[in-house]
């Protein structure tokens, strides 16, 4: 199991309102700022996102490489990944897949691909054999 993932972006300002948005719909929250001068030298200072008690998904401001990573977010229901989706199209999302069952996979697994604007493929994913 996964702690913590970084994620560099171009602008941290646009990527924090893209994920606040992006992410309510599962109950993901801006949820803590890490200042990289409490750390050692050279650490980036770091936005964190997380839900229910637990920080996961950090931003950083830095290099991006917007082809070289695809997060999936955990949805707990077909009605979250739907949500998901709508909100990250509405706030600058592009479209990779819309919602529906991913055949290739599984019939039970229901999931929507967008892309961040910094390119960043991110998939709300429900699994039902996993909830």
């Amino acid at each position: 199991m996964l702690d913590h993932v970084f994620l560099s972006v171009s602008d941290i300002a646009r990527s924090i309102a893209f994920y606040e948005n992006a992410l309510a719909p599962l109950g993901i929250v801006h949820a803590h700022d890490y200042d990289g001068e409490d750390g050692p030298p050279g650490h980036p200072d770091l936005k964190g996102f997380g839900a229910n008690g637990r920080v996961f998904f950090w931003l950083r401001e830095g290099v991006v490489e917007g082809r070289a990573a695809h997060i999936g977010f955990v949805a707990n229901g077909i009605s979250q990944v739907d949500a998901a989706y709508a909100a990250a199209i509405a706030a600058g999302a592009s479209k990779i897949h819309p919602p529906g069952a991913q055949l290739h996979y599984d019939p039970r697994y229901y999931a929507a691909q967008v892309r961040d604007p910094d390119g960043y493929s991110l998939e709300f994913v429900y699994k039902e054999w996993q909830h």
